[in-house]
C-alpha cells in the first residue's frame, strides 16, 4: 500500500483552492470592467445568501432539494438494481425487455414534467417522480452491462464450489460487478441532482430550483439566482466526492483487484 507524501496532499488541496480564488477574482473584475448593473458581483451574492440564511429560507430549500433527491434516488436504487441484476443474469429475459428500455431510456426526464404534473399534481410527488425517472434507467442499464461483463470463469468457479444460482449472483457476480455498478450509480446521482432542480422550477414551491425561478420573477434578484446556482454546483461536487469514497471500501476494492 502506498501513502501520498505531505507535499502531494498539500498540492491536492492547494491547486483547487487557487483555481477557485482566481475564478472569484476574474468574476469580480469582469463585473467591474463591464459596468453591468444586472449581473451580481461575488460580494453581492454573498450578501444575498447571508440574507437568506438569516431569514431561515436557504437551509429549508437545501434540505427540501436533498430530501426529494434522496427519496427518488433510493427508490430507483431499490427497484433498478434488482431489475438490472435479473436482466443481466438472464440474457433471454433482457432480450425481451430491452426494446422497451431502449425506447424509454432516451426520453429526457424534463419531457416527463407535464405527465408528472398530470399524474401527481403540483408538489413533492411530481418532483420525486422525475428524480426517480432520471436515475432509474441509468441504474438498470449499468447493472445489466456490469453483470454481463463479469468473466465467465468466475461463474464456473462458483459453480464448482456448489453455489446455487442465487448464491453465485450474490457472492461472486455482484461483488465482481460492483465497481462498474458504482460508476453508473454515481452518474445516476448526478442526473438526479440535475433533474430535481429542473422539476422544482415548475412543480413545487421550495428547493433550490424554486429559489432560482422565484428570485428571477420576484424583483429580479440575480444575486440570489447566481447564489443558488453556485450552491447547486457545490452540493453536486460534495455528493460526487462522497460517492467516490465508496471505492475505498474493501468489498468494492475486491472487484477492482479482480478487474486488474
Amino acid at each position: 500500500m502506498t501513502h501520498s507524501s505531505p507535499v502531494h496532499r498539500l498540492e491536492r488541496w492547494l491547486w483547487p483552492i487557487l483555481a477557485t480564488a482566481l475564478f472569484l477574482i476574474f468574476w469580480r473584475y469582469a463585473v467591474i470592467w463591464s459596468g453591468t448593473t444586472v449581473f451580481p458581483s461575488p460580494r453581492a451574492v454573498e450578501r444575498g445568501l447571508a440574507q437568506l440564511v438569516r431569514e431561515g429560507v436557504l437551509w429549508r430549500d437545501i434540505i427540501d432539494s436533498l430530501r426529494r433527491v434522496a427519496i427518488g434516488y433510493f427508490t430507483a436504487l431499490g427497484l433498478g438494481i434488482p431489475l438490472g441484476l435479473l436482466l443481466g443474469w438472464y440474457p433471454d429475459l433482457n432480450q425481451i425487455a430491452n426494446p422497451v428500455m431502449q425506447i424509454l431510456r432516451p426520453i429526457s426526464p424534463i419531457a416527463w414534467i407535464p405527465v408528472a404534473i398530470l399524474f401527481f399534481g403540483v408538489g413533492d410527488h411530481a418532483a420525486i417522480f422525475l428524480v426517480f425517472l432520471g436515475a432509474f434507467f441509468p441504474i438498470v442499464v449499468t447493472c445489466v452491462d456490469s453483470v454481463a461483463n463479469v468473466p465467465l470463469i468466475y461463474r464456473r468457479s462458483g459453480g464448482n464450489f456448489g453455489l446455487t444460482a442465487p448464491q453465485l449472483l450474490a457472492r461472486v457476480v455482484f461483488p465482481a460487478a460492483l465497481p462498474q455498478i458504482l460508476v453508473g450509480l454515481r452518474i445516476a446521482l448526478g442526473i438526479a441532482w440535475l433533474v430535481v432542480v429542473a422539476g422544482e422550477m415548475i412543480a413545487v414551491s421550495s428547493g433550490l430550483g424554486f429559489l432560482i425561478i422565484d428570485s428571477r420573477n420576484s424583483g429580479k434578484r440575480y444575486d440570489l439566482v447566481v447564489g443558488a446556482m453556485l450552491l447547486i454546483g457545490v452540493i453536486g461536487l460534495i455528493l460526487d466526492v462522497l460517492f467516490r469514497r465508496l471505492e475505498t471500501i474493501k468489498p468494492v476494492r475486491w472487484g477492482f483487484r479482480n478487474e486488474s
